[in-house]
């Protein structure tokens, strides 16, 4: 089992509208988790479930690529979005 992990932190003025946003994304991404920082409020992991290697680096290649949809994550995102892929050990 691979995950991939995308990490950022959203504004709270852009929060409302990332919210929305993240509503209609992960509709049609069943497999993607999306969890919030206890500690750090508007810090956000998206947790992508893949099933090799392959499928979780062309997860993260998605994630950051200027022409996804959820590029426009990207834009509310205060810096960067960082993306890692990790395996089952």
């Amino acid at each position: 089992m691979y995950r991939c992990f995308a990490e950022y932190r959203i504004a709270e003025e852009n929060r409302e509208r990332y919210l929305a946003l993240m509503a209609s994304l992960k509709a049609s991404h069943p497999e993607m988790y999306l969890y919030e920082g206890t500690d750090q409020p508007g810090l956000f992991v998206e947790v992508w479930e893949a099933g090799t290697k392959e499928e979780a680096d062309g997860i993260r290649e998605m994630r950051l690529s200027g022409d996804s949809p959820w590029s426009a994550v990207s834009r509310l995102a205060s810096g960067n979005v960082h993306a890692w892929v990790f395996r089952s050990v």
